[in-house]
Parts: C-alpha cells; structure tokens; sequence
C-alpha cells in the first residue's frame, strides 16, 4: 500500500512539475533596434513553441514609464508581468524603452525638438522590425495609457489592436479638465488661453513663471504635436478588431473615456474590469492603496484582463 501511495505522489508531481514546465516555457532576449543613428532597446519574450504564434507590440505610457512599466524610483513590472502572461499562453511580445527612457536614453532628442510623431515613427520601426520575423503568424499592438494613442495611429500596419486604459479625448481637453477639477478661475484665466493658442498651431512667448512647469517654450513644440490628436477620431480610421479594456478604479483615465472609444469604431469591443486600477492591478482598498501599487512589484496584474487579451488574440 506505502508502494502505491508513493508512486502516485510521483506521478502526481511529476505531473505537476511537466504542467508547470509546459505553462511557464518561455524565453526573453535583448533587442536592439537602429534608426539612422539611434538605437533603441527592447525585451522580446517568446513561448517556447515550434509552430507560429502571434506577436504583440506593447507600448508603454507617458512620461518616463520604461519598458516594464516602471517609473524612477517606482517598481511596478505591470508590463514586464503582461509580457510574462502572454508567453505563457503561446503569445509573444516586444516591449522597449521609448528614446530619453532607460536603456533608450541616449537617443533622447531635446525637448524643443521632441515632438508626438517621433513616438509613432518609432512605434511604426518596431511593427516593421515585428513584421521581419518569420515566427510570428500575426501582429497585435497593445497600447497602455498614452501608449494606447500612438498605437492606435499605428494600428493599421497590425492584425488588432488592444487599447488599456487610453484617454477617450485629446490631450488638450483633458488638461482643460484637469485644471478646471480644481475650481480656480484664476488659473484657468492663465492657462486656458495658452492651451487654446497650442491647439491652434501656434507658439506662445510670453509665460508666466509659475506654469514653467506645464508650458514652458521648449515643451510647446510637442504639446503642439499632441494636442492634434484626437483619439475617438484616430479609433475610428481602424479597420481591424479592436479591444478596450478599461479599470473603473483607475485614478487617471475614466469609464467614459473607454466608453467613448468603443463607440467610435463599430469593430470595437469593450471590457470594464471591475476593481482594476490604471497599472491593471486589482485594488480592494481605498485611494492610497491605489497609490501604493505603483510602487508593488508583487501585486499581480488582473486575471480578468490577461484571460480577455488572450482568448482576443488567439480567436
């Protein structure tokens, strides 16, 4: 009887351990990718498969989020753990540094000559680069936070297109909204008109001191580029099956704003993911939990949200 039971518990772990080797076989390598004289750098993470298997370009969000979804002295990994995912369900994915953030910084270009568009021509040098392997049987562009506009402006070089957590308006409103959430007539009397000037094309000289920090005239050039885009219209321009998921406990981008992409293209299909905050982690807690996560690299990203990106992808 003690034989019996002791060769089923090695069958038993046996069987555990293959299953775990089988879901967790996956490999991830540097990437470098050269534009004239710049050079970009990556992670790409394929499943361990011998036939082909779709790819996933992930873009990353505002500011100086790097390819893992972290900030400077924040450690959230909330992509490095979608890319894990994906692997793990036979999808590959690259995701890099953005030029001027971590391995990519040398290739940064000064802020006066930064504009919107070199985001999207990088995003377009990576779907090529993606489009060369012959391993891959389809491309997927999954676009997180501000990531989720430049793919959108991509998106027709992909096979589909995933927005998480996207802004549903252009930059320039939601500034607007932003400033005027804070109720001070005084200023938005300041910036308001600034705002209104960059929309229009148009440079402003004279800023006050005190809002350096938003319109300062070295910056002007890209908020100039960004505020041209409107993301309910460029949602629209795509032919190509669309997901958009979206948290209804993210601090940064809303409901509506989901709402209002998945109206503006009949191919879309849209999935609100309860208790999910805008780094895709599941929050129970209050507003300061909610913070908390952008600095917890071990708090999982949401099931909810992996389960729905790969049943999309592989259908």
């Amino acid at each position: 009887m003690k034989n019996i039971v002791l060769l089923l518990t090695i069958f038993f772990l046996s069987f555990v351990n293959a299953q775990d080797k089988k879901e967790n076989t996956y490999k991830e390598s540097n990437v470098i990718l050269k534009i004239n004289n710049d050079q970009l750098f990556g992670t790409l993470t394929v499943p361990d498969l011998s036939k082909k298997y779709p790819v996933a370009l992930i873009i990353a969000g505002s500011g100086p989020t790097d390819r893992n979804g972290n900030y400077p002295m924040m450690k959230n990994n909330s992509i490095k753990m979608l890319a894990e995912a994906l692997a793990k369900n036979g999808i590959a994915s690259l995701r890099y540094d953005k030029r001027g953030i971590g391995e990519s910084k040398a290739s940064a270009i000064s802020e006066a000559s930064l504009v919107f568009e070199n985001y999207t021509e990088d995003a377009k040098s990576w779907i090529n680069f993606l489009k060369q392997d012959k391993r891959f049987s389809q491309l997927v562009i999954i676009g997180h936070s501000e990531g989720s506009l430049i793919g959108m402006i991509t998106g027709a070089k992909a096979n589909k297109f995933i927005s998480i957590a996207g802004a549903g308006e252009s930059a320039d409103k939601i500034i607007k909204a932003q400033i005027g959430s804070k109720s001070n007539k005084q200023i938005e009397e300041m910036t308001f008109p600034i705002i209104d000037s960059l929309k229009a094309g148009n440079t402003v000289k004279k800023v006050d001191p005190m809002l350096n920090a938003l319109f300062r005239p070295s910056i002007q050039p890209y908020l100039i580029s960004w505020f041209k885009y409107d993301p309910q219209a460029e949602i629209k321009k795509l032919n190509i099956p669309i997901l958009i998921l979206q948290g209804n406990n993210d601090l940064q981008v809303t409901v509506q704003d989901a709402e209002g992409l998945s109206k503006s293209n009949k191919n879309a299909e849209l999935l609100i993911v309860d208790k999910m905050n805008h780094i895709m982690k599941i929050i129970d807690g209050d507003k300061q939990a909610n913070m908390e996560s952008y600095n917890n690299e071990n708090l999982p990203i949401s099931d909810v949200l992996v389960n729905k990106i790969v049943v999309f992808i592989h259908k």
